[in-house]
């Protein structure tokens, strides 16, 4: 019910966003990240219901009058989406979601739910999950900026019958949600990578990814001045000069125009504007009073401000690196590699999107050497400003998404109720080039030494040691607590030992994988 046609998710709560350097943006703040991200879900979503048996499921009536209402309206815009949606189609249907679900909240707030129950086919719903996709996807393209990369955060405007969107600088947030929606072809993902990697996100000296880009701030006599046309095609405020009345405005020693700096935003103006004499000013101020606050919003644009990511230099502000949202951009790019692999796409693209996602992994702390990261390189922390190493320690840096990525590069799978071991993404430099030893923690807490070959090597999955060797053919072998040895062709274990494992039943001691040696990078 929040939706905006072409802008995003409409940030009108208190705590819009997880990213509080942005949430100064709530009320004219549209957010295409929650966008993407509601593009992934109804993909979810969509999958979950098709698989569904259920022909229908009861809801209670009251949730049912608001989606049959919030389908109605899409129904009647649908046309919209063949084009450029205008900005009166946006109010209206902008104005059609709200008042349904206005209509619900009023309800539910004044009388609680009935607790009557409807009837509602799963194929209904079905039917509403695509017109929401059509929407989204409408958006989400219409959102794609001319260097390749997408918005991440829009401005709403309302005026008499209309919603116009307006846009900020690229955030690094808004690629890493698209690249998760799952929308875009590996031919766009990689497109989308290679503009961040040529864009002003990219910070050469750490070899990542800023939140935002830097910028030189304006100092503070290049602020609150009005352009001196505003002003003298302004019969207004040319009067009040003449009077000397300094309620609105002065004019300094150098002629420069200055609104009074007792004026903290635009209702500060327009109360100020109220008190002017009427006798006097009443019919300058009833012909100039939009005007002279349209002029106030273009010398301080406060409508932008987001917050600390526009003005603020430490934490998550300008020029500094956010490690836990590149994190999220490596998640993202894994995704979309898989997701190349998978659909069969050219060696060139998965070749090259594996490119962008070895860098970024570089990138991250625990590869490079102390000098610069500026901490223990093992140690997750929270960011990198300009000019100084990793600042505040602590799992708001990387929090799991290093973890997830280094069990997808494993290739760790699960289908069907098996595991599976397919790991396109691993490079053969990482296996052993020598004998060693793997040291590991088996699941009755004792310490374990396992020899390992060289051509080999060896991670734990549920306390259970999984040994991959390179071989030309592609071979399971399980070792289980009765010196039994159990052989599968191919890569996938079967559902009773991938129970076993993951129950930690003990009766799985050792995996043992041969994996053909043209499978990996």
């Amino acid at each position: 019910s929040n939706f905006i046609p072409e802008g995003g998710i409409w940030m009108n709560t208190q705590r819009p966003e997880w990213n509080d350097a942005n949430n100064a943006l709530v009320g004219n703040g549209v957010s295409m990240v929650t966008l993407y991200y509601l593009v992934r879900f109804l993909k979810f979503l969509r999958r979950l219901v098709e698989k569904s048996e259920t022909e229908s499921v009861n809801i209670s009536s009251e949730v049912n009058t608001l989606l049959r209402s919030m389908k109605g309206v899409f129904n009647a815009h649908i046309g919209s989406l063949e084009g450029v949606i205008d900005n009166k189609n946006r109010k209206a249907i902008l104005d059609g979601l709200g008042t349904a679900a206005s209509d619900f909240r009023e309800k539910i707030y004044a009388d609680s739910f009935e607790g009557s129950k409807d009837e509602l086919p799963l194929q209904y719903l079905l039917d509403f999950i695509e017109l929401c996709q059509q929407y989204l996807d409408h958006s989400l393209k219409a959102n794609k900026r001319q260097d390749n990369l997408y918005h991440a955060y829009n401005l709403m405007t309302v005026t008499s019958g209309e919603v116009m969107v307006s846009y900020l600088d690229e955030m690094l947030e808004g690629q890493v949600a698209v690249l998760s929606s799952g929308s875009l072809s590996s031919q766009e993902t990689l497109n989308v990578l290679d503009a961040l990697k040529a864009s002003q996100l990219f910070r050469e000296d750490q070899y990542s990814y800023m939140l935002y880009p830097d910028k030189e701030l304006p100092g503070f006599k290049q602020k609150n001045n009005i352009p001196k046309s505003s002003v003298k095609n302004s019969k207004l405020l040319t009067a009040l000069l003449e009077d000397n009345n300094l309620q609105i405005l002065n004019e300094d020693v150098r002629g420069v125009y200055h609104f009074n700096g007792n004026l903290k935003n635009v209702n500060d103006l327009e109360d100020a504007l109220e008190e002017l004499d009427d006798h006097k000013y009443g019919v300058l101020l009833q012909a100039e009073k939009q005007h002279v606050m349209e002029v106030y919003e273009k010398v301080f644009n406060h409508k932008a401000f987001t917050g600390r990511s526009g003005t603020f230099f430490g934490y998550e502000g300008l020029g500094s690196i956010y490690w836990h949202m590149v994190s999220k951009l490596m998640v993202a790019t894994q995704e979309c590699c898989l997701k190349a692999i998978n659909e069969g796409e050219p060696h060139e693209i998965t070749g090259r999107l594996l490119e962008h996602y070895y860098e970024i992994h570089e990138g991250i702390g625990a590869h490079k050497p102390p000098g610069l990261y500026g901490a223990f390189p093992t140690d997750p922390y929270s960011h990198t400003p300009k000019g100084k190493g990793a600042q505040q320690p602590g799992m708001t840096g990387q929090v799991k998404e290093d973890i997830l990525c280094r069990f997808s590069e494993f290739g760790i799978v699960h289908e069907d109720g098996r595991l599976s071991f397919k790991p396109h993404m691993l490079r053969k430099n990482e296996f052993l080039k020598e004998p060693g030893t793997f040291r590991y923690i088996d699941i009755h807490g004792e310490k374990v030494e396992l020899q390992l070959s060289a051509g080999s090597l060896s991670f734990t999955y549920c306390q259970v040691p999984i040994v991959y060797y390179l071989s030309d053919s592609n071979t399971i072998s399980v070792m289980s607590s009765t010196t039994q040895e159990s052989k599968f062709e191919g890569l996938s274990l079967d559902e009773d030992y991938t129970r076993s494992i993951y129950q930690r039943s003990g009766d799985v001691v050792r995996v043992l994988v041969k994996i053909e040696e043209r499978m990996l990078k």
